[in-house]
């Protein structure tokens, strides 16, 4: 999945490594988020190619026509609180459809601006103190409408997003000891799958 959405900007994400690393043979910058991007999606091919088809080829799930074990999904009778994050540059859910999928649903949704791209205006946090992010209680027809009613602030969503979960959420409890429930844990954090070189 992550060399499909590589392809999308192939130029950043596919070319200029070939040449620096191996044309030039300079050793890749030791850079977290590169880390993370590298950590693909371990998916079969043939779920893959469904999802492609499906979700982008015919759209199927924002049409109302994805049927799942005979089930039709219907997103408009999904009627829970939704927090939706939208990155400004981002190639691979670019911020309007983000915007126009988040109209899909029947309860209460909130639309989130963040500035930056796919990864860096996800994974950004609140200490980085960097880009921006705009937030706007409505939800108009169009993100144009919502952009001009929108207000921006300085840094990362996710204190934002904090405060929309701390409204919704109980009373704070300790967190569960892993070793006191019916299950043993299978080894200690932060687990083998960490360590998986591919």
């Amino acid at each position: 999945m992550a060399d499909t959405f590589n392809a999308l900007r192939a130029n950043d994400l596919i070319w200029s490594f070939f040449v620096s690393n191996y044309l030039m043979g300079k050793a890749p910058p030791a850079f977290d988020l590169l880390a993370w991007n590298a950590d693909q999606t371990r998916m079969p091919k043939r779920l893959h190619l469904q999802y492609l088809r499906l979700m982008y080829g015919q759209n199927a799930l924002s049409k109302g026509e994805l049927e799942i074990d005979g089930e039709r999904i219907d997103l408009s009778k999904v009627r829970i609180p939704l927090y939706f994050q939208a990155s400004r540059e981002d190639h691979i859910a670019p911020m309007n459809s983000v915007y126009r999928s988040a109209r899909l649903f029947g309860g209460p949704v909130t639309y989130t601006l963040a500035g930056s791209g796919h990864i860096a205006g996800v994974i950004n946090p609140p200490s980085a103190n960097k880009y921006q992010h705009w937030v706007n209680a409505a939800l108009p027809e169009t993100l144009e409408e919502w952009q001009a009613g929108a207000q921006q602030h300085p840094g990362s969503w996710w204190s934002h997003w904090a405060g929309w979960l701390g409204a919704k959420s109980g009373e704070k409890i300790a967190a569960r000891d892993p070793k006191a429930g019916p299950l043993k844990p299978i080894e200690p954090a932060p687990g083998a799958y960490v360590k998986v070189k591919s």
